[in-house]
């Protein structure tokens, strides 16, 4: 199982080679491979425990160790590569890496990412097929605004520790992932993608947002009132 998750390493690489030739549907290609490796290396490694197996290994630390290659160093040296960021884009992009320092960036057992959960492969990807089309000013407002609900204290659900909603994010955030396969075709097929499936696309991270605000405002309040108890 271990080498089931560093094959993500692998993918990452690709990803750079696609960044590099400035061929950016192959770099998402890679990258997206590497996000399904990481939605399934946990679910198997918890059902064949392969932490009492293979104890000497920290599977956690790979998995943190990858997850900052292929969630945001990559896809954030892609935007910046790319020219869909003001000047200086390298300056930009490197602000929002600090959230990997920050030490309750998890809180696994309440089932939230404390800010925005450095999704910013998936950010890139609709900079790519769409939002960079309406300027480089909107792409940085909309990064400094990700990047700073780290400070305001937001929270994320985290999808694979929602226990009430695992099993609806797991199917949902499946059938999200194929919309994003066809239009990532359309990307790389023909320069463009269709509106309407863009629009379609955006229903999963928008419900995503939604309801991560509802839940964390929910939990907020019965913390409140066990702590007046």
């Amino acid at each position: 199982m271990h080498l089931y998750t560093a094959s993500r390493v692998i993918c990452a690489v690709l990803a750079a080679d696609g960044i590099y030739r400035e061929d950016y549907a192959a770099a998402f290609l890679w990258l997206m491979a590497a996000a399904a490796i990481d939605g399934s290396d946990g679910i198997l490694a918890r059902r064949f425990r392969v932490q009492e197996t293979v104890p000497e290994i920290d599977g956690r630390r790979l998995d943190d160790l990858v997850d900052f290659l292929t969630y945001s160093f990559l896809p954030l040296v892609m935007i910046a590569r790319a020219g869909w960021l003001p000047s200086p884009a390298w300056l930009w992009a490197s602000l929002a890496l600090f959230a990997f320092a920050n030490v309750s960036a998890k809180q696994e057992d309440a089932g939230f990412f404390m800010g925005f959960p450095s999704y910013w492969n998936v950010f890139a990807f609709y900079t790519a097929v769409g939002l960079h089309l309406h300027g480089e000013t909107l792409v940085l407002a909309l990064l400094l605004v990700f990047s700073l609900t780290r400070v305001v204290r937001l929270r994320f659900v985290y999808p694979t520790r929602a226990r009430r909603w695992y099993h609806l994010f797991l199917w949902e955030s499946w059938l999200w992932f194929v919309v994003l396969l066809v239009l990532l075709w359309e990307f790389n097929v023909k320069g463009a993608v269709s509106t309407w499936l863009l629009a379609v696309s955006l229903v999963y991270p928008g419900r995503y947002v939604v309801l991560s605000l509802y839940l964390d405002l929910s939990s907020r309040r019965v913390e409140r009132t066990q702590y007046q108890k």
